[in-house]
């Protein structure tokens, strides 16, 4: 099983296979704002939604526009290009207005909203990603898709790092390697090359947990994490009221984001940790990991698909609707129903 998809069937066979992204339309992401404009201050917010265009080019154009430096351009996430997506950004505009909004619109690109606010729109600024995909080609029994929708709905999906994380091929996992073992890269590529060991570290353990079926359950020696928080408690035994906040979405189990210091789980389930990542290349990640300098670290095993719906547009075309919080992949989701071919990787 790949890194990035170490999820795949936690809920039985593949129900469908079909195409996503044959269109840009087909892919839509809003995100869900973490805090609502100050209504005053020196940075412009801008709702932005752009068509065919990654956040990278938008900040550029952005800081062109305004006639600034690309630094005091902010957003809260990167987006993909090849779909149409609904994000803030913050401009820096101290002491001026900002020129005429007709004169940075154009075809793929237009402004929702704007308003001030006190400061830059920092990264992971935001509350979630509501995504809004049409699957085309779609093969498969309806009443198996749709019984596995309302599953996912049920239970959440696992919470896997998607293969953005890896790079083109899953390359940057062996570009890790070879940084561990003396490669000298630039800072923003070192940055990007340790996540992608740590993301793929969190994926084997996180297989071996769906593997045994435990990914949303717990295990003895669990560590818990709080829904819609980065704090994670425990260890701590199962209990009527663990249960009882483990169905409710109000807690997750969770798996390791490598980095010094002794594993906070216990027992079994520390067990199945290790065990997980004792091959040689991933003894080399840890090590890798250990010496940059990160802290152990924990994320949750599990993703709820909040204000999951679906509709057929067609015989063959299947609407699904679903948000997510920052940091979690609709690839996770789309995983558990099949085998989706990805149409704009093979543009």
């Amino acid at each position: 099983m790949s890194a990035s998809d170490p999820g795949v069937g936690a809920f039985g066979p593949a129900v469908l296979s079909a195409r996503i992204r044959v269109s840009p339309e087909d892919f839509r992401v809003e995100e869900l704002d973490g805090f609502e404009a100050s209504g005053e201050g020196e940075h412009l917010l801008l709702t932005i939604e752009k068509r065919g265009m990654n956040t990278g080019y938008v900040a550029g154009e952005l800081a062109r526009w305004a006639g600034v430096p690309e630094v005091a351009v902010g957003y809260a996430g990167l987006k993909d290009r090849h779909a149409v997506t609904v994000q803030r950004f913050s401009v820096q505009l101290p002491g001026r207005e900002a020129p005429p909004l007709e004169t940075l619109e154009r075809d793929g690109l237009r402004v929702l909203a704007q308003a001030r606010h006190r400061r830059k729109l920092p990264r992971g600024a935001l509350a979630g990603n509501r995504f809004m995909l049409v699957l085309r080609d779609v093969e498969g029994g309806r009443d198996a898709i749709e019984a596995r929708l309302q599953e996912i709905g049920r239970r959440g999906v696992p919470n896997a790092f998607g293969e953005q994380r890896f790079g083109h091929g899953g390359g940057n996992v062996g570009k890790a390697l070879a940084m561990f073992a003396g490669k000298r890269v630039g800072r923003e590529q070192r940055s990007m090359l340790l996540s992608a060991a740590r993301s793929a570290l969190f994926n084997q353990v996180l297989a071996a947990r769906v593997a045994d079926g435990s990914w949303d359950s717990g295990m003895e020696g669990e560590v818990w994490a709080l829904e819609g928080s980065r704090s994670v408690f425990g260890p701590e035994p199962m209990s009527d009221d663990i249960a009882r906040r483990l169905a409710a979405f109000d807690i997750h189990p969770t798996g390791p984001l490598w980095g010094r210091g002794e594993l906070r789980t216990e027992g079994a389930c520390r067990e199945l940790e290790l065990a997980a990542l004792d091959d040689v290349g991933s003894v080399k990640l840890r090590e890798g990991l250990e010496r940059a300098g990160l802290e152990q670290e924990r994320r949750a095993l599990r993703v709820r698909a909040g204000g999951l719906e679906w509709d057929w547009v067609d015989g063959t075309s299947l609407r699904v609707a679903f948000s997510l919080p920052p940091g979690s992949y609709a690839t996770s989701v789309l995983a558990q129903l099949g085998a989706i071919e990805d149409a704009a990787s093979l543009q």
